[in-house]
């Protein structure tokens, strides 16, 4: 069964515990510039921009998918430990593109100034960077 990628904009309390779990070992660093993960998702749930990788009916990771006029910035991507290595993280990555493409709008990554895996991932996938 595949990862199938949603916009979350009426979470379930299930999803909010997913989302809780998916960023609750994220580094300092994923979540700024918020001051913590409840006020990450609050935001996030509160303006629409979450996109969200489910599997059997479970979020496994999720991202900041901010839409401007003339681009859409992808931010906050994180995916459950357990889950990391399997393509979810890519997933969501590529989902991001294909609907940005589709919409006629460059993908920007951001991430905190010069964090490094960061840029490499954006320069990897031939993406302009944004600070957060």
């Amino acid at each position: 069964m595949p990862v199938i990628v949603e916009a979350v904009s009426a979470p379930s309390e299930q999803d909010r515990t997913d989302l809780a779990k998916i960023y609750a070992d994220a580094p300092a660093w994923l979540i700024a510039p918020h001051a913590d993960v409840d006020s990450l998702i609050d935001t996030c749930l509160g303006d629409g921009t979450f996109i969200a990788g489910r599997f059997n009916d479970r979020l496994l990771g999720a991202g900041r998918l901010q839409k401007y006029t003339d681009r859409w910035v992808l931010s906050h991507l994180c995916v459950r430990r357990v889950t990391r290595g399997r393509g979810v993280g890519r997933r969501l990555l590529d989902e991001a593109r294909r609907m940005a493409f589709e919409a006629g709008k460059p993908l920007h990554l951001a991430a905190p100034d010069g964090h490094l895996e960061s840029q490499a991932l954006a320069a990897r996938l031939q993406l302009p960077m944004e600070s957060l």
